[in-house]
């Protein structure tokens, strides 16, 4: 036994000492993946597809709050009008969110930021809990602010922390933890809205704020994570802090880690002072990586997705479903979605960054064209139902192996540690922002011009393919110091290049 536990102590000691230590999962790194995509990222997209399912219940809740408390009943008009402040007052708070995000992360740290969106996150489920007992209208949007604000933060800190924990192999498995946590929100959103589960008519308070048990269970956990080293080493200048957190996220011990150290010392050289979003715009250096996080995040909600989802169950029910059917196919895009995020996880690492947002900005122009063919022609021809029905399926699929994760964590990859919050905050900040131009222009250009909306969708991301296609690098297996070389120059660099320009 003696000899076994020496040749064991040996053998953990060749490793750890000499460069055949290679980082790979740690507990510290699969439990942070883990966590915060529980108690972080499902609930920005629970709070996203939760809220349509009770929206005439909650509808109804307004009205005869006014009436009691006001004496002032509300018409079609202005009910309509509250009810979308309600909704759209979400997207305002994740807009908030995305620009104190950058601040946040650099005073307080990314963990500690993350927290702060967890406290956000109950204090807005505790509002909903109670808002209906207090007759408070006011209660129901403080709340939907609240959560907004969560969700802003949480799309700017969460991927930058994650994979600032993760090694470079690693960076991009962990980039899609936060997407992946917000494509299972949606799901459960639209699951828990079913009428056997919380659906009802009464438990609309229930099934807006049951997503913070996941929340109140993960906090502790947050607590006992390590901090990021980047930021630790880059920004706080804490060298001993940093050495100490990465031992213990890569469960290795000092001397094995001489690789990742003296990256830490390149990346504190070449970043300079700490970069703000106001900074980050001034920086012609940063020109170009700027561009492509907040175009790649705005064409996310610019190319339709909310709007494929809206039209999915009326395109299900010409198609020959029933009402509860078609509300099954369309919680099925949702699986769909979180499926291919957790291929991704594979993915990744073996083909890379490139080829898969290309490929799936190119595919969705196409599918979105044919989308809006086919629903042209519907009346015409009624099985042009199914392949419109294709199409929903199709996008959705094709939208979960590119555009929809891989713009989440862009930034942490196309940045070094000092400017890295800023074009976070300014990727999460296009991304709320797109989905804001989409909610109010989508009503009126649905009316104006009916299914050819798709086209206009296609050609968006077609034009977001062409500007990718032309100045995205690869960023796998490169260090942000050398992908940032690559893209130094702005129009005038040539960032495909795989070696960084002489003399930048």
């Amino acid at each position: 036994m003696v000899v076994e536990k020496t040749r064991i102590t040996n053998e953990h000691q060749h490793l750890t000492q000499t460069h055949e230590y290679r980082p790979g999962w740690s507990f510290y790194l699969v439990l942070a993946g883990v966590v915060t995509t529980l108690g972080s990222s499902l609930p920005v997209g629970y709070n996203i597809g939760v809220v349509n399912t009770p929206a005439e219940v909650i509808k109804q809740f307004c009205n005869e709050s006014f009436i009691s408390r006001y004496d002032l009943p509300l018409d079609d008009t202005w009910l309509n009008v509250l009810w979308s402040s309600v909704v759209s007052i979400f997207i305002v708070g994740g807009c908030t969110g995305s620009i104190l995000g950058s601040v946040l992360a650099d005073k307080m740290g990314r963990k500690k930021a993350t927290i702060v969106t967890s406290v956000l996150s109950i204090a807005g489920a505790l509002m909903f809990q109670f808002c209906r007992a207090a007759n408070s209208v006011e209660m129901l949007i403080l709340g939907r602010l609240l959560v907004g604000l969560s969700g802003g933060l949480t799309t700017s800190i969460v991927p930058m922390y994650l994979t600032e924990l993760a090694p470079l192999s690693l960076t991009g498995a962990m980039g899609v933890a936060c997407p992946m946590g917000v494509n299972v929100g949606v799901l459960v959103g639209q699951v828990m809205g079913l009428n056997f589960l919380l659906g009802g008519v009464d438990e609309w308070p229930y099934l807006l704020s049951v997503y913070a048990v996941l929340v109140i269970i993960c906090l502790p956990i947050l607590l006992i994570l390590p901090e990021s080293p980047k930021y630790l080493y880059v920004v706080k200048k804490n060298e001993v802090e940093a050495l100490r957190e990465l031992s213990r996220v890569r469960g290795a011990s000092g001397g094995a880690l001489s690789d990742e150290l003296e990256a830490l010392r390149d990346e504190a050289l070449a970043g300079g002072a700490r970069c703000g979003m106001l900074l980050a715009l001034r920086d012609p250096r940063l020109l170009l990586p700027l561009l492509l996080v907040c175009s790649a995040q705005a064409g996310q909600q610019t190319s339709g997705i909310n709007a494929v989802f809206y039209y999915s169950q009326t395109i299900f029910k010409q198609a020959g479903l029933s009402d509860l059917q078609a509300q099954y196919a369309t919680i099925g895009c949702g699986a769909i979605n979180v499926c291919t995020a957790v291929l991704m996880l594979q993915l990744l690492p073996r083909v890379g960054r490139r080829p898969l947002l290309l490929g799936s900005m190119l595919a969705a122009t196409v599918i979105l064209a044919a989308l809006a063919a086919a629903m042209s022609f519907i009346t015409a021809y009624p099985w042009m139902a199914h392949v419109a029905m294709v199409a929903v399926l199709a996008y959705v699929l094709v939208y979960g192996f590119g555009l929809g994760p891989i713009p989440y964590f862009m930034a942490s990859e196309l940045f070094e540690v000092s400017p890295r919050g800023a074009g976070m905050a300014w990727g999460s900040l296009a991304n709320w922002g797109g989905n804001f131009l989409v909610g109010m222009c989508f009503p009126s250009l649905r009316a104006a011009i009916g299914p050819y909306c798709f086209l206009v969708f296609s050609g968006l991301t077609g034009a977001l393919f062409l500007f990718h296609r032309m100045y995205f690098p690869e960023t796998k297996g490169k260090t942000p110091t050398q992908v940032s070389q690559l893209c130094s120059l702005g129009f005038e660099s040539r960032p495909l290049h795989s070696e960084p320009l002489h003399g930048v």
